[in-house]
């Protein structure tokens, strides 16, 4: 399904779920403003219109939160993306679009990611030689860990999830969320 077809879908499907026309939500630094009446979903702090995987991740993150009424809170147990469903056979891939990327801006100086994460308020942890923390959705946080190499071994990396996600998103849209976060990281 293209982003054309897959924003119709959820343009229909919020519109269908409540009555509300107008919606605010926090996305990392940004918030967006998201007008259902127009079909339009704006980047408050650029005012620019979001780009489309953008756009699909907030309106299918509003639909999961009109469908429940209120998104499940934080378990505080710690996912990998290979326990998703479809997480095992895609796992190479999310692999290469988010941890990589994290391992070449990051592995050889891990310290450097807390300097580049503090702007979304991430929080530090005791796990690895640095944990992080970040929660780029209200009530859906992620966790990214790094060590760093030595002789014996290459840096490591590795983003965990709330175990609550699975009720909030599919694992297509996990991905997606993902590489955004990486993106700004």
């Amino acid at each position: 399904m293209g982003y054309t077809e897959a924003l119709e879908k959820a343009w229909s499907e919020i519109l269908s779920l409540t009555e509300e026309k107008r919606f605010s939500v926090k996305l990392l630094a940004d918030e967006y403003d998201i007008n259902s009446e127009d079909k339009k979903i704006l980047s408050v702090s650029c005012n620019v219109p979001a780009k489309d995987y953008t756009s699909i991740i907030l309106l299918h993150y509003l639909i999961q939160k009109a469908k429940l009424k209120t998104l499940p809170g934080p378990t505080g147990s710690w996912i990998d993306f290979r326990q998703l469903e479809g997480g095992a056979g895609y796992y190479p891939a999310f692999k290469k679009r988010t941890i990589d990327v994290i391992l070449r801006k990051y592995g050889s100086r891990p310290e450097t990611l807390l300097d580049a994460a503090n702007r979304f308020c991430a929080k530090k942890v005791q796990i690895g030689d640095l944990g992080l923390v970040i929660e780029p959705l209200e009530r859906v946080p992620f966790l990214i860990t790094i060590s760093k190499g030595d002789e014996e071994f290459t840096p490591d990396a590795n983003i965990l999830f709330d175990e609550s996600i699975r009720q909030i998103f599919c694992t297509e849209d996990i991905v997606v969320l993902t590489e955004i976060v990486v993106h700004f990281l």
